[in-house]
């Protein structure tokens, strides 16, 4: 079994007295189902499972009055195996996205506290305007996310003991033992090439075959096309498709800016008009990741965004992976990461930092200095650079040391490299690290 960073959210969510529901939303396939049953059987005496996709019939239970009593009886009549006893009773509505109602209904379930309830849906098919009344105070969104690095190397049998030596290297700006750093640099290749899918990450560890990683990850791939046909509306189908084949393309280019253009043959005004509804929806499906550009490297940073200029990054790299040309995963295997000009390793990195910040932003000025991404950490801005290559240089971080007074930190994560600060105040990072960030 998979150990994941949001059970002990799970489990301190259970402690709290007068708690909130819970919605564990996120893409499909990202193990929300398998988590919050898990959870549910090893920290309750009752429970109570409703699958609203596998068995649509259970709907019923949420027409017509949604105050507690009322709920609490048809429940009992619809589960008379299952007693529902106070404060040891958790009712887990899965995919509840296909019943807004039972959405609606968290808001009495929290007001009355006797229930615990976790909720889960998947972002593909949230029915938004068929919610009657969102139980804003009486409900908390967590978002899933495919597993981190650390979590894969969990599940690879890394240590959490090594995996705390290696980030008391990176915050004492320490060099690590040079056999440890070979260990876990190859472990973040494998992690390229696998991603972070649990039934992906699975089948890696069971097998160790990556041709039948690839074939999990295509098929993937697949069903997020069948999803758009499913859910999205018939004018909208197509566009949405394009948008979602041309990641690939639009990150091998060696300025990764995403451009409407490049999606089909409009000119670019007319490209924005008929594709950003199809970005914002596969953003919503939480397939891909935003990176925004930034007119000033200056807090707050948010003031500093520019929504018409930015990246698309796929949430999943090793779902990236499998949509590259043949051959891909064995150029990786032979060390040779700044393929497709590097896409992958920055779409890795930004998957990293996705997990941990808000926004992903970078800095572009006129396609002279480009710091891959910009963010505020503890206060300081921070520019961090990403090095595929052998070029050791960092001509665009000694140029913000320079002339961008407002950034205090400069961090380089880079191919073959130990830890060091070197003398103008840039530490530099073995690439795996970027899991400390």
């Amino acid at each position: 079994m998979l150990e994941r960073k949001v059970t002990e959210i799970l489990k301190e969510w259970k402690k709290e007295e007068k708690k909130p529901c819970l919605l564990v939303r996120g893409a499909r396939q990202v193990g929300k189902t398998f988590i919050i049953d898990d959870f549910a059987k090893k920290n309750y005496e009752n429970y109570i499972y409703i699958n609203f996709e596998l068995s649509p019939e259970y709907k019923k239970i949420f027409d017509g009055n949604l105050d507690i009593k009322t709920l609490i009886m048809k429940l009992e009549v619809t589960f008379p195996d299952k007693n529902i006893i106070p404060y040891k009773t958790i009712l887990f509505l899965d995919e509840i996205q296909s019943c807004p109602n039972a959405r609606t209904a968290l808001k009495s379930f929290s007001l009355d506290g006797r229930i615990d309830v976790i909720s889960s849906g998947s972002l593909l098919g949230l029915y938004y305007k068929e919610v009657t009344s969102y139980p804003v105070g009486y409900e908390r969104i967590i978002d899933l996310y495919p597993l981190d690095f650390e979590e894969f190397l969990w599940a690879v049998g890394i240590k959490k003991d090594t995996i705390e030596y290696a980030k008391k290297c990176f915050d004492t700006i320490q060099s690590m033992d040079e056999y440890i750093l070979r260990q876990f640099s190859e472990q973040f290749k494998m992690y390229m090439l696998v991603g972070g899918m649990p039934n992906v990450v699975n089948e890696y560890i069971k097998t160790n075959s990556l041709s039948k990683v690839l074939t999990l990850q295509k098929a993937i791939v697949e069903n997020y096309l069948f999803d758009v046909v499913k859910f999205a509306e018939n004018s909208s189908k197509q566009k949405i498709i394009n948008t979602f084949n041309s990641i690939p393309i639009q990150l091998s280019k060696k300025n990764k800016k995403f451009l409407y253009s490049e999606i089909g043959e409009d000119n670019e005004n007319a490209g924005e008009r008929k594709y950003s509804s199809s970005i914002e929806w596969l953003k919503d499906a939480g397939i891909i990741n935003f990176c925004y550009n930034l007119s000033e490297p200056a807090l707050p940073l948010i003031s500093n965004i520019r929504l018409n200029c930015f990246k698309i990054y796929m949430r999943d790299t090793g779902l990236l992976l499998s949509m590259l040309e043949e051959g891909t995963q064995k150029a990786i295997l032979e060390d040779n990461i700044y393929i497709n000009q590097g896409a992958l390793l920055e779409n890795i990195c930004a998957e990293e930092i996705s997990t941990r910040h808000n926004k992903l932003m970078y800095f572009e000025r006129k396609s002279t200095l480009e710091i891959d991404f910009v963010l505020n950490i503890d206060g300081k801005i921070t520019a961090i650079e990403v090095k595929s290559g052998n070029n050791k240089q960092a001509k665009s971080l000694k140029s913000i040391v320079q002339n961008y007074k407002t950034v205090t930190r400069y961090i380089k994560f880079e191919k073959n490299c130990n830890i060091y600060k070197d003398e103008e105040n840039i530490e530099h990072y073995p690439l795996f690290m970027i899991m400390f960030i």
